[in-house]
């Protein structure tokens, strides 16, 4: 894989993004299956708008793993938009393969994200999941806060799929945090349960301190 090595785009002539740093600006052209047209994705303009970002990067339309993991993205949907996300998938492909596979794959029925098309790479270079040997992405999950930065970083290889469960999980503890940031989410925090509040005394003492009721 190559990071950001073309000279003919903005993005690649940047570092690749990174966690705990603030994004560069992109736009994509998009197919959008609420409106059954295409758009544009500015992730500036979502930024003013005080929206996570979601980007789901998978390797291609009309392949096997692919449909799975977007259905089950779909199913999850919802819970992220009451996060206060605007969810993205995105692959090589162009707008139009995007278009075609939605209306011909019966598990896409559920989707209503846009669906990002970066055929020549240069968004899927800048978050470094483009395959230069396949010309592919592989399976990226980013988490963008409102103020631009990256927040969580996941890459799978092509044959293991994700699981939506655990990106809502990331974002509800992400926006908890972002309202109490002096204190941590432990393996397995979900909304409600115990959190850390790092300090000297917390150190060597956290089975004490989640087990206190």
């Amino acid at each position: 894989m190559d990071c950001c090595d073309h000279d003919h785009d903005e993005l690649d002539l940047m570092e690749c993004a990174k966690v705990g740093q603030k994004i560069r600006n992109f736009t994509l052209d998009a197919y959008d299956p609420t409106e059954g047209g295409f758009a544009t994705v500015d992730s500036a303009k979502i930024q003013k708008k005080k929206k996570w970002l979601i980007l789901f990067f998978y390797p291609a339309d009309f392949t096997f793993v692919c449909p799975t993991e977007l259905a089950d993205l779909a199913a999850s949907h919802a819970k992220l938009k009451k996060l206060g996300a605007e969810v993205v998938s995105v692959s090589t492909d162009t707008k139009f393969a995007h278009l075609a596979w939605k209306c011909s794959e019966r598990l896409l029925a559920d989707v209503k994200f846009l669906m990002a098309a970066d055929p020549a790479g240069n968004v899927s270079r800048y978050f470094d999941v483009w395959d230069q040997e396949t010309g592919l992405d592989l399976r990226g999950t980013f988490i963008i806060n409102p103020e631009g930065l990256l927040v969580s970083s996941e890459v799978n290889f092509y044959n293991v799929g994700r699981n939506a469960d655990e990106l809502v999980r990331k974002l509800e503890a992400n926006v908890y945090l972002a309202k109490h940031p002096a204190e941590a989410c432990p393996a397995k925090w979900t909304p409600g349960a115990k959190t850390l509040t790092p300090s000297a005394e917390l150190v060597g003492n956290v089975y004490e301190a989640l087990s206190i009721d």
